[in-house]
């Protein structure tokens, strides 16, 4: 579909919320993306009063064509719509075109998603990390904003000066510097509870995966939280954790904020320190919503694996998670299953809200991080010297014997559980990565 289009009638003929922000949605011509574009828009309280499908959302002046520009001033005029919500990223000179072409705020996909995290943020982390990530898509915009101050046009609808503009600039990144250093404090103190943490001799399980899918219901089942749950998008913006007992093997259990697909970096960049609970979880609960179209699935899927990689996160870590597997039959499920490559020792099929199949996940994780694991590991002498710590813990997690070669080399030969082995492992490899003077 190339043309522009009106959305469905559930749109047009909605009785209108006076509580909520109208605007006319301009997305991309396909339904997998409308749905999602329209989940934002709600997230953010804006009323959808109609939608604007176009191929192209990136043309040089306005985003759409001058053509497709003129229609969506009618529609905007006809509608009475406040807003214009553009699902794409617009450079700060097409953001100005196109808002004085349809006389309204234009609201791209990035300040919509900010918009929400805004909305959400409860502690005072969150509150910065967004700050940051705002901060950085208002700087481009600053500088588009003196340049147009300087040939004496006005920016949109923010009404500067010259003297104000510069000044507004200057204050934005000095804001930025503020805000970074309240955000490596906060990571300090993060890392300060991470090493509280390691304390616990407790493995680390992570949920993980595409915003909306349930991951709040699964930790609320398995912890007995109350945490907000809501079919908007990024209810959860905080890492949550709480301890969990598997038949006398005690985790630590996270819920972390969900992914999206065309995230800009720097936003996980902003949240990184948050993001980056994934990389020290010895298993990562990837939860996908196993009831969605096929397509559907698999794109959200392979979002959330761009992001992991993107994170750095091993692969192996990961455990596929189906859920709402009670809205489908035993056939239908399996071929989700299938799609996406899914195997009976790295997968399993759940219902967070009645609780099918959860024994079963349990009963995995249980198996995955506390598996009796016999393995050999070799150490230069450059590195057993600064592991006497950890090779100390190790000895109090399992069975361990130490053989040293005439050269000083040591060779452990340990029967521990699989996360034991795998964090003093991970214990060697940086170990080795640091310089030793």
């Amino acid at each position: 579909m190339t043309s522009s289009t009106s959305s469905s009638s559930s749109h047009k003929d909605r009785v209108h919320d006076p509580s909520k922000r109208t605007a006319i949605l301009v997305t991309y011509p396909d339904q997998f993306v409308i749905d999602e574009a329209v989940g934002l828009a709600e997230a953010a309280d804006y009323e959808v009063l109609d939608i604007m499908t176009r191929r192209y959302l990136s043309r040089s002046k306005y985003g759409v064509g001058p053509g497709q520009a003129e229609k969506l001033k009618m529609l905007v005029e006809e509608s009475g719509a406040e807003f214009v919500v553009f699902d794409e990223k617009l450079q700060s000179n097409q953001l100005y075109n196109l808002a004085g072409m349809v006389g309204r705020e234009i609201i791209d996909r990035e300040r919509l998603i900010l918009e929400i995290f805004s909305r959400r943020a409860s502690t005072a982390e969150a509150k910065l990390q967004v700050k940051l990530a705002e901060l950085i898509y208002e700087m481009p915009r600053a500088k588009a904003k003196v340049r147009l101050a300087k040939v004496g046009e006005q920016p949109g609808f923010f009404g500067l000066g010259k003297y104000e503009v510069d000044v507004y600039y200057q204050a934005i990144k000095r804001q930025m510097t503020t805000v970074k250093q309240k955000l490596q404090d906060a990571s300090r103190q993060r890392e300060l509870y991470r090493a509280q943490r390691r304390k616990l001799d407790m493995p680390i399980v992570s949920l993980a995966g595409y915003t909306g899918v349930g991951k709040t219901t699964l930790f609320n089942r398995l912890t007995g939280e109350s945490k907000e749950i809501s079919s908007n998008l990024f209810t959860t913006l905080t890492t949550s954790t709480r301890s969990l007992n598997l038949d006398g093997f005690k985790i630590l259990f996270s819920d972390t904020v969900g992914f999206i697909s065309r995230l800009p970096t720097y936003m996980i960049e902003a949240f990184k320190s948050t993001l980056e609970e994934l990389t020290y979880a010895n298993l990562i609960l990837l939860v996908v919503d196993a009831s969605q179209p096929l397509e559907d699935l698999n794109r959200r899927y392979q979002s959330c694996i761009e992001i992991l990689s993107e994170l750095k996160v091993s692969p192996a870590k990961v455990f596929l998670v189906f859920n709402k597997a009670d809205l489908l039959d035993e056939s239908q499920l399996n071929l989700q299953m299938l799609a996406l490559g899914a195997t009976p020792e790295g997968s399993v099929a759940i219902s967070a809200k009645t609780g099918l199949g959860v024994e079963d996940l349990l009963g995995k994780i249980r198996d995955t991080l506390f598996e009796p694991v016999e393995t050999q590991i070799s150490l230069e002498p450059s590195d057993a010297a600064h592991l006497s710590a950890q090779i100390s813990w190790l000895k109090t997690q399992g069975e361990v014997a130490i053989n040293k070669s005439a050269d000083g080399r040591l060779t452990i030969n340990v029967k521990s559980n699989s996360w034991t082995i795998e964090r003093f492992i991970k214990s060697v490899d940086e170990a080795k990565a640091k310089p030793h003077g």
